[in-house]
C-alpha cells in the first residue's frame, strides 16, 4: 500500500510583483486548469463505479497476532452491517516488503457512499472495535483509489497461493499514457495469469497506480513473468510504462483468514 527542477522564471520587476498565494498556491487559471485535468484524466480512465479505500498499517513486531485479532473482528464487522454498503475486497499481511504490515481494501459505493459509510461508522460500535487496533500499530496510512475501466476488481474467490502488489509512482501527467500502453499490453500477461486488479490513486500519495496479481508460489510466479516476457508485446508494454515511473515497489502478500480474496 504506497524533486521538479525549478526553474527561475522571476526575472522582471512585474513577475516579482506576484503575490505570494500565487508563488505559494498557484494562479486561480493553472489552480482550475489543474483541477479539470485530474478530472479529465479520472473520467478517461477509471471505471467510476467504486472508490477503494487502501488502508496500511504498520504493526508493533510483538504485537501482529494481537492485531490480526482485533482487525478481524473490526472488518468482518463492517462487511456484515448491511447500513454501511461497504465490502472488504480483502485482507493480506506484507511477507515480502515492508514487515508487519498489513493492507485492507474496502470498496465504497462512489465518494458519496466512502462519506456516508465514514460516518455511520464514527457513530457505531464498530468504531470502539476500529479504536481497538490502534494500541498495536505504530503507524497508519489511507488512499482513496479508482479502478481502471478497462480492469475491475476480481470478485471473492478461493484460490490459495500468494499474492503480489506491485505500486508505481508516475511522473506527474503521465497517468493517461501509463494506461493507454498498460491496456494494450495486459493481455500478454492475461494469457498466462489472471489479474486480480489496477486501481489508480486520487486522495492521498498521488501519481500512484497500483496492480495485484495472484500465484501458487513464488517459484511459479517467476515461470509465468519468465513466459510473459516471451510474448509478443509485453516487452514495449513494460519499456514505455516504465519511462514513466519515478521508481516502483513489489510487495509479496498473505491473505488473512476472512479475507475474501484468498
Amino acid at each position: 500500500m504506497f524533486r521538479r527542477p525549478v526553474t527561475n522564471l522571476l526575472t522582471t520587476a512585474s513577475r516579482r510583483s506576484i503575490s505570494v498565494k500565487h508563488i505559494l498556491h498557484g494562479s486561480p487559471e493553472a489552480q482550475q486548469a489543474g483541477e479539470i485535468d485530474v478530472q479529465q484524466h479520472s473520467k478517461l480512465v477509471g471505471r467510476g463505479k467504486y472508490v477503494h479505500g487502501f488502508e496500511l498499517h504498520c504493526i508493533k513486531p510483538d504485537k501482529t497476532q494481537e492485531y490480526k485479532e482485533a482487525a478481524e473482528n473490526y472488518y468482518t464487522g463492517l462487511i456484515r452491517d448491511p447500513n454501511l454498503h461497504v465490502k472488504l475486497t480483502g485482507s493480506w499481511e506484507t511477507l515480502v516488503g515492508q514487515q508487519d504490515t498489513f493492507l485492507h481494501i474496502l470498496e465504497y459505493e462512489n465518494y458519496g457512499g466512502y462519506d456516508k459509510t465514514v460516518r455511520l461508522v464514527k457513530n457505531s460500535k464498530h468504531f470502539k472495535d476500529y479504536e481497538a487496533m490502534l494500541p498495536y500499530m505504530n503507524s497508519r496510512s489511507l488512499q482513496l483509489n479508482q479502478e481502471f475501466a478497462f480492469l475491475p476488481t476480481a470478485p471473492p474467490h478461493a484460490q490459495g497461493g500468494i499474492f503480489e502488489l506491485r505500486s508505481y509512482q508516475l511522473i506527474p501527467g503521465t497517468l493517461l499514457a501509463w494506461e493507454n500502453a498498460w491496456r494494450k499490453g495486459i493481455d500478454a500477461r492475461r494469457k498466462h495469469v489472471a489479474p486480480v486488479g489496477a486501481w489508480f490513486s486520487q486522495v492521498g500519495r498521488l501519481h500512484q497506480v497500483h496492480h495485484m496479481w495472484q500465484y501458487p508460489n513464488l517459484e511459479s510466479r517467476k515461470e509465468t513473468r519468465e513466459k510473459a516476457w516471451q510474448t509478443d508485446g509485453w516487452a514495449e508494454t513494460v519499456d514505455k510504462t516504465s519511462q514513466l515511473a519515478k521508481f516502483m515497489d513489489s510487495f509479496i502478500l498473505s491473505p488473512l483468514s476472512y479475507s475474501p480474496l484468498k
